[in-house]
């Protein structure tokens, strides 16, 4: 079994950043993919970003060119670093970790841009 969880979460006005950390106590961390997800109130878990074992990234339409992500192997942690956050961004961020056969979710971090 394993066990993801996630930190960094909060309020913040539009504009700002919020830095999300991912600490992943699961094997082979370092030949996992690594995802983060959100969810909005009543709207479906959407994909956010991944990073490959060996750091390429990918992101999707919405935080391309505002948030990175990254990943130390070495320590089992990833994280997200948001800029430029708007309103719409408001959800719960969830770290995930995926090898053949093991995914785990972690309970999610609240993030919510308001003035």
């Amino acid at each position: 079994q394993g066990q993801v969880v996630e930190s960094g979460g909060g309020q913040v006005q539009p504009g700002g950043s919020l830095r999300l950390s991912c600490s992943a106590a699961v094997s082979f961390f370092d030949i996992c993919l690594m995802n983060w997800y959100r969810q909005a109130p009543g709207s479906q878990r959407e994909w956010v970003a991944s990073i490959t074992p060996g750091g390429s990234a990918t992101y999707s339409d919405s935080a391309k060119g505002r948030f990175t992500i990254s990943r130390d192997n070495a320590k089992n942690t990833g994280t997200l670093q948001m800029n430029s956050l708007k309103p719409d961004d408001t959800a719960v961020y969830y770290c995930n970790t995926d090898r053949p056969g093991h995914n785990y979710w972690g309970q999610g971090t609240q993030v919510t841009v308001s003035s």
